[in-house]
């Protein structure tokens, strides 16, 4: 055990004692693949602005905010009070209400290409919902996606999510793997040649910044040129806008780019760090969502869909609340320029420490730390020298989604300043026990 390590788990005992409990209720002991952790994850037990505090009372700035769904940081007063208002009015009516109306208008308000809007639970499920549309819609089977571009975990997009995955994955039938066409890298060139010989994809598929939030970066002629070729072959395209909707620009990434997407997928900051989640896009193909007297139409075209708990009542509040409160740009551009501030004085760091084949980059409100070598989808890696960074990064007050982040509009520049110092001070830790040179 490294000196590293003990420290660790001297400062987070409690931790270790919970994580034991749950190892007895949960595989692997947590409930999110993400979430796992050498040798225990730690426990939370508050959280507020850009700080959370773990369950033996230690402050840490957090750049989890929540998944990405967070842009206004921990229990904002805005959300929370939105939240209690409702709660207090009903949490589940199992019925229409007016507050769905309002959050599909200001998503429409914010999102010109969300012509109509259904409301799901999660960015799986929208993103799911989009793949059978384009499928109902256009009579075609196959789906085109990116390596290492994660659209949730169902059967139709699980192949190249991360590193050692088997294809198919387990669970997943051939039949359905079949119809997935995964390229290794997000290539305009390569698409045209499939959209040139095969005429059988309903669909394609991407994060618009590149892979994981920007992980691996995209030139500026991808989006529009994935535009264009879908749109002379008749292929749907969906922009995932699960992380980037309502975080590169009140209106998305699509906005950024000046791009009409077919469908758009949204969650996260859409439902304000509640469950919530949506589909949005062209009204021909919103369509067939709709039940009609026509028995027809019913067999051949509309779509199933239920969920117990769409459009939640809760979730809608506080989505309300959180695209009112961003709908100008403001709060988007102060966690823009405070990323930027912060991959800055990472990389002077780097600097300081001689470590010049790491690097810290990014864009938007995202940083990402990559020890060596280039951004691929894969990013493999030492997973013992990550599980390392994190614990020598929460020694220091500071805690990262593995070595990613992103920052909130109510981080600030001391937590900037203070997370550099935190940065400096893992690094410290790691040389100390001959884990990086």
């Amino acid at each position: 055990m490294t000196k590293l390590e003990t420290s660790y788990r001297q400062a987070f005992g409690q931790s270790a004692a919970l994580y034991e409990r749950a190892l007895e209720r949960f595989p692997n002991g947590v409930t999110h693949d993400g979430r796992f952790m050498r040798p225990f994850p730690v426990y939370i037990d508050r959280a507020h602005g850009s700080r959370k505090w773990s369950v033996e009372g230690r402050e840490i700035i957090d750049y989890w905010m929540g998944h990405g769904s967070l842009i206004l940081g921990h229990s904002h007063p805005v959300i929370v009070e939105a939240i209690a208002e409702q709660a207090a009015r009903g949490t589940h009516y199992g019925a229409c209400h007016a507050l769905e109306i309002e959050w599909a208008d200001m998503i429409r308000q914010l999102m010109p290409s969300a012509e109509t809007v259904r409301f799901v639970s999660s960015g799986t499920e929208a993103t799911l919902m989009a793949i059978r549309l384009a499928r109902t819609f256009t009579g075609r089977r196959k789906v085109i996606k990116f390596r290492g571009h994660y659209h949730g975990w169902h059967d139709q997009v699980l192949d190249g999510v991360g590193p050692g995955n088997k294809q198919p994955m387990p669970g997943v039938l051939r039949e359905v793997f079949d119809t997935l066409i995964s390229l290794p890298e997000v290539n305009l060139d390569r698409v045209a040649d499939i959209l040139r010989r095969d005429n059988d994809v309903a669909c394609l598929i991407l994060e618009p910044t590149g892979a994981m939030f920007g992980g691996v970066e995209l030139s500026d002629d991808i989006v529009p040129g994935l535009r264009e070729l879908t749109e002379r072959h008749g292929v749907i395209f969906v922009m995932d806008e699960v992380v980037t909707g309502f975080r590169c620009a009140p209106g998305g990434a699509q906005e950024h780019y000046g791009i009409r997407p077919d469908l758009s997928t949204l969650a996260k900051i859409v439902a304000a760090g509640l469950n919530g989640g949506a589909l949005v896009g062209r009204a021909d193909i919103m369509e067939l969502l709709e039940l009609r007297d026509d028995a027809e139409w019913q067999t051949d075209k509309k779509m199933l869909h239920y969920g117990t708990f769409n459009a939640n009542p809760l979730s809608a509040a506080a989505g309300i609340a959180m695209l009112r409160r961003i709908a100008d740009g403001r709060d988007i551009a102060v966690a823009n320029e405070l990323a930027a501030e912060l991959r800055k004085r990472m990389t002077e760091v780097l600097a300081a420490n001689g470590l010049d084949d790491w690097r810290v980059y990014g864009s938007f409100s995202g940083f990402k730390i990559l020890s060596a070598g280039t951004a691929t989808a894969d990013r493999r890696g030492d997973a013992d020298l990550l599980h390392a960074i994190r614990q020598a990064l929460l020694l220091n007050g500071v805690d990262c989604m593995g070595v990613d982040g992103l920052t909130s509009s109510v981080h600030t520049t001391e937590d900037v300043e203070r997370t550099a110092e935190a940065f400096d001070g893992a690094i410290s830790l790691l040389k100390r026990d001959g884990i990086i040179p």
